[in-house]
């Protein structure tokens, strides 16, 4: 059964080449190239997709790129794109031809049709009627030997979804948007409007962004580190063109993550000739979203910094470097891991420096990937006590967030009451800063919105308007800070 349909699809595939380049293939034109024949000319062209020196598609114009005229452009086997329509056939009753290829993220002529074609001359598929004469609109259901096929395919692999893209498109496609970017100076100081910051800090945090290096911040608890990552975030902005997953060697790499990749506003054709139009015009394996911003604390391991593979649905779930390429990836509470910093740092000594990253899948075998993305180091630990002077100087920029001075701590008090809507009180300003030199306690930029919270949580259960005075900053010092005696 596996064989006919495999040279059935041969024939489709064959077709479309003569088609679409006006002449009759041999033996083995226009088949799309299977995962060996991929993994042997993939290494080779690495290093072509990582200069991606002119691409016809601009990634940063907030557009997907073209979609695939034929079965071969979408850089997978015909078979494996005839599985992954049985698997989708699997759990529908029925699915309009239309329906299968925008599961499957794939054109309808050139490639979904074909497909079909094939599937039914081969009895897996059967038509059960449409709405019209436009085949587009045909419904398809599994046949019984259909459903055996299917069967076999998710007993691969579990993957239900649109197409995975090959390493190698997905490859071109992030060093296409790994651009350097161009921040000015007044970027940088709109994304940071928010916040009390000096001016200094500005002047290191523009370079250190423009120049797509890693960042090492650190400094004491509270003081806005993670803030001040995330706001990084605004500085950089654009669009992405992340795919929903990638294809290695016959395995499924699940990439695209609804969390991280937050989806550009789209809206989505209703109508089977428009849903036929945007499938004809714009490859939808891919998703266009924000940067992805990625933040991992305690919970990273180096188990987690490889491909995590799921036994029971037999494909990949892509690790956190990966899901952030073209965004950003901050490291939180760096040295507060169960892994020790030493471990981790090894660990991307290279991927920091030459761009590549290497996975392995469990058969044993490993492939390289790109680390594209700013990458941010945050903690409140002494850096003499976690790494040394030669991983230091690999982090290009180091940043210090100091605890705040006396007047930036009032400025961001002032900001917070008005934020809070609690009227700001100067005499309580001056008790409460002359209780930090008192008690010798440094002031942090947390402070005013925690101690403020607790005053608001104390009026709440007074049932009178939060307001501020030296009463209720001393009972909230004394809910806050912990004396030792």
């Amino acid at each position: 059964m596996v064989d006919k349909l495999d040279e059935l699809l041969r024939r489709q595939v064959r077709r479309g080449d003569a088609e679409s380049s006006g002449v009759q293939g041999g033996a083995d034109a226009g088949r799309a190239p299977t995962p060996a024949a991929q993994s042997s000319g993939f290494q080779t062209g690495l290093s072509k997709a990582r200069q991606a020196p002119q691409e016809p598609h601009s990634p940063l114009s907030g557009q997907l790129p073209p979609a695939p005229r034929d079965i071969e452009s979408t850089g997978l086997s015909a078979t494996y794109l005839a599985d992954l329509i049985l698997k989708h056939l699997y759990f529908e009753n029925e699915l309009k031809s239309i329906e299968i290829a925008d599961r499957i993220g794939l054109p309808f002529g050139g490639v979904t049709e074909p497909l079909l074609t094939a599937l039914k001359a081969d009895r897996s598929v059967e038509i059960r009627g449409g709405e019209s004469t436009m085949s587009y609109s045909w419904r398809y259901v599994l046949t019984g030997r259909g459903a055996e096929r299917a069967k076999d395919a998710l007993a691969r692999s579990f993957y239900v979804g649109k197409a995975p893209v090959s390493m190698y498109d997905y490859y071109t496609m992030v060093a296409a948007q790994a651009v350097q970017p161009e921040v000015s100076v007044d970027q940088v100081r709109q994304a940071y409007s928010d916040l009390i910051v000096t001016e200094d800090l500005l002047k290191k945090i523009g370079p250190a962004v423009s120049s797509n290096k890693s960042i090492f911040m650190y400094g004491p608890p509270g003081n806005g580190k993670t803030s001040i990552a995330e706001r990084i975030f605004r500085v950089l902005g654009g669009t992405l063109c992340i795919p929903h997953a990638v294809e290695v060697d016959g395995h499924v790499i699940k990439l695209y993550d609804p969390f991280y990749h937050l989806p550009v506003q789209d809206d989505e054709p209703q109508s089977l000739e428009a849903r036929d139009r945007k499938l004809s015009r714009y490859d939808c394996r891919w998703n266009l979203s924000r940067r992805p911003f990625v933040v991992v604390g305690g919970e990273l391991t180096l188990e987690t910094l490889d491909l995590i593979w799921n036994d029971s649905a037999r494909y990949y779930e892509a690790p956190f470097q990966l899901k952030s390429n073209g965004g950003i990836l901050l490291i939180d509470d760096f040295g507060r891991q169960v892994i020790k910093p030493q471990d981790l740092l090894n660990r991307w000594i290279v991927p920091l420096e030459k761009g590549v990253d290497y996975l392995t899948l469990h058969t044993g075998k490993k492939f390289e990937v790109p680390f594209r993305q700013l990458v941010v180091f945050s903690t409140n630990l002494n850096p003499a006590d976690l790494v040394d002077e030669a991983f230091l100087r690999r982090l290009r920029y180091k940043i210090e967030i100091p605890n705040p001075t006396p007047e930036q701590f009032v400025g961001i008090f002032h900001t917070v009451c008005r934020n809070k809507g609690i009227a700001y009180d100067e005499p309580t300003m001056v008790y409460l800063m002359q209780k930090y030199d008192q008690l010798n306690v440094d002031p942090r930029s947390c402070h005013p919105r925690d101690l403020l919270d607790i005053i608001i949580d104390e009026a709440r259960f007074r049932g009178e308007r939060a307001q501020l005075s030296p009463a209720l900053i001393d009972l909230a010092w004394s809910s806050y800070f912990v004396t030792y005696k």
